[in-house]
């Protein structure tokens, strides 16, 4: 998680991350998600991993006050109350999947005295619609944990194969309950962690050598893919991440 108290927030790029975000909103400026469509949308959302996928969304907005949650593909569904699945790479008001408690956790970080006590109703919210939720296969976490730690290069046939499952399944169970297939996932998960390099510092040819790709031509057509920026423009991205290289400095 996150906190974003932020005055004047002109045109932000998100740049895609292999996690569902949650956007809970609660001052009294109201962020905007701009999409390359033309589409608008306000208020508390929810959103697929991956999102901003082709550099085609951005944030925007005045007294935007905030809490970004990162969520584990893994754990999204019981927190949700529906696969990552059903969100099909969209933006979803959050008040379509949780009703009131929706409402409830916006009225809530408002009249909270402190970042700290919003991170903790945001936790306990979460924590109680997990353990309510239904859990993904222990087969699919497995998988999932396996290709986070390496960061998107185990082969998706040796994942199959760990697990016991042909790699048809595989890919059937991993994308309904988690929102994208295995090689999408690995892409992704793949690309994270060269941006964050990047944005460390690292220069381009070292960063496509150490996490896999084939060249550094490959990496730079992967990064406009998915950001429409280059890798050069991406490590000077002040981008919405919730690690502790996100908005150095502020």
């Amino acid at each position: 998680m996150a906190g974003f108290g932020v005055h004047d927030l002109d045109a932000l790029r998100m740049v895609p991350h292999p996690a569902v975000t949650l956007l809970l909103e609660f001052g009294a400026g109201t962020p905007v998600l701009d999409r390359a469509t033309g589409e608008q949308q306000r208020g508390c959302l929810v959103a697929g991993p991956g999102l901003g996928s082709g550099g085609a969304v951005r944030v925007r907005g005045r007294d935007v006050e905030c809490v970004q949650v990162r969520l584990s593909p893994v754990i999204a569904r019981a927190v949700l109350g529906v696969p990552p699945s059903e969100l099909d790479g969209a933006v979803v008001p959050l008040d379509a999947l949780w009703g009131r408690d929706a409402s409830r956790i916006r009225e809530q970080l408002g009249e909270a005295p402190s970042w700290q006590a919003r991170f903790a109703l945001a936790e306990a919210l979460i924590t109680r619609r997990y353990a309510a939720g239904s859990p993904v296969d222990p087969e699919v976490a497995r998988a999932w944990r396996r290709l986070t730690d390496g960061h998107g290069l185990p082969r998706i046939e040796e994942l199959a194969a760990e697990v016991g499952w042909s790699r048809k399944r595989l890919w059937s169970r991993f994308r309904s309950q988690l929102g994208l297939p295995p090689k999408r996932a690995a892409t992704l998960l793949r690309f994270d962690h060269a941006a964050h390099r990047l944005v460390a510092g690292e220069g381009p040819a070292r960063v496509a050598a150490d996490t896999g790709y084939a060249d550094q031509s490959h990496l730079h057509r992967d990064v406009m893919a998915f950001t429409g920026a280059t890798p050069a423009a991406l490590a000077g991205e002040p981008f919405l991440a919730v690690d502790d290289i996100a908005w150095p400095g502020r």
